[in-house]
């Protein structure tokens, strides 16, 4: 047992899960702001590495070479998806003419956007790291490598993915695929520092076992989970009022948005309920002082993240307000998804692949 190398893996693995978090809380900043096309190209910016910070310091045509470097990259996106069957989805992508809107310079929009990329690459330095630091455990608990190896993969998924919804002008669905796969990454990062740290402290383990607290915090995951999903949506469903109709008040948004916007006042009512029952279950059953401690975590996010709902509904949506709302939602997701790792009995065996 080399405990220096299980403490840089579970190191690198930790970092792994911070910076996702504020990855995200980026991306959410991105999104309020309405920063997402600062950079109209991909990897670059403007091609630069660093941007520029004058609309003098680009050529008087860039606004149409961008847009004809977008619509050559989508009729290739197009192609794609008609070969994987998805033909509606390719005209959507071919026909779509807000694509075709050449987009304005402005710094503060293009240095937002910048900041979330250099947070992006930020993230495939300590995924890579995590990846190369988990040969440790090659042998006696294969799992860890090939989860930190998917990741990887992932990783890269999603950075070609980002480089779609940049390219596509923030298409609806490509915008909730990406974050689907931002939380996929989550969980498995989570449960690799879990795993990791349980071979060698089991006190991050339960004392008692429930099959019905276990059950109660799977569903509140669940909950939580088609919550982002939900919450992503509404946003898009937002996206597209304003395009529709662009003089519109912001305290306006949500009156336009109908059923789904619905839909997420009633799930937030159950993801409330949901972590009042897991609080109580895990102190009932006397799982554990850690679960009971987490379990207090959640009612805490979960406070904060109805309080940022009701400064959304009554405020007009402040951007700051939005952006914790993003992350707040994926933290609680870590949380209850932590939690329900934490379950497992102490006296099981660790060990295997």
């Amino acid at each position: 047992m080399d405990q220096k190398k299980e403490k840089r893996f579970i190191k690198y693995n930790f970092y792994t899960i911070v910076f996702l978090f504020l990855v995200i809380l980026a991306g959410g900043i991105v999104r309020s702001s309405g920063a997402g096309m600062g950079c109209p190209d991909w990897p670059k910016c403007f091609d630069h590495y660093i941007p520029p910070t004058d609309v003098s310091q680009l050529p008087k045509d860039y606004q149409e070479k961008y847009v004809a470097q977008r619509l050559a990259k989508n009729e290739k996106f197009a192609k794609m998806l008609d070969k994987m069957g998805y033909r509606d989805l390719a005209d959507k992508v071919r026909h779509d003419e807000s694509i075709k809107i050449p987009e304005e310079f402005n710094v503060t929009k293009t240095y937002t956007e910048y900041i979330n990329r250099l947070a992006g690459a930020l993230i495939g330095v300590f995924v890579f790291l995590t990846f190369i630091s988990s040969f440790y455990y090659l042998k006696a608990h294969k799992r860890i490598v090939l989860l930190s190896l998917i990741n990887v993969f992932l990783l890269g998924f999603q950075a070609w993915l980002g480089s779609i919804v940049v390219s596509t002008n923030l298409l609806a669905w490509t915008i909730t695929v990406h974050m689907i796969v931002a939380v996929l990454i989550l969980a498995i990062a989570i449960y690799t520092y879990h795993y990791a740290r349980s071979l060698t402290d089991q006190s991050i383990l339960a004392q008692s076992t429930s099959k019905l607290v276990k059950l109660i915090v799977f569903g509140a995951l669940l909950l939580s989970f088609s919550q982002i999903i939900i919450g992503t949506e509404l946003r898009e469903t937002i996206d597209a009022i304003i395009q529709a109709y662009p003089g519109i008040a912001r305290s306006e948004w949500l009156e336009h948005t109908g059923k789904i916007y619905l839909d997420h006042k009633l799930l937030a009512v159950s993801i409330v309920l949901s972590n009042l029952l897991i609080f109580f279950m895990v102190k009932k059953n006397r799982v554990g002082q850690e679960q009971l401690k987490y379990a207090i975590y959640g009612l805490f996010l979960v406070v904060l993240q109805y309080i940022l709902g009701l400064i959304l509904n009554f405020f007009a949506m402040p951007p700051a307000a939005q952006a914790l709302h993003m992350v707040l939602a994926t933290l609680m997701f870590g949380e209850q998804f932590y939690l329900f790792l934490m379950l497992r009995k102490a006296s099981v065996k660790m060990g295997g692949n």
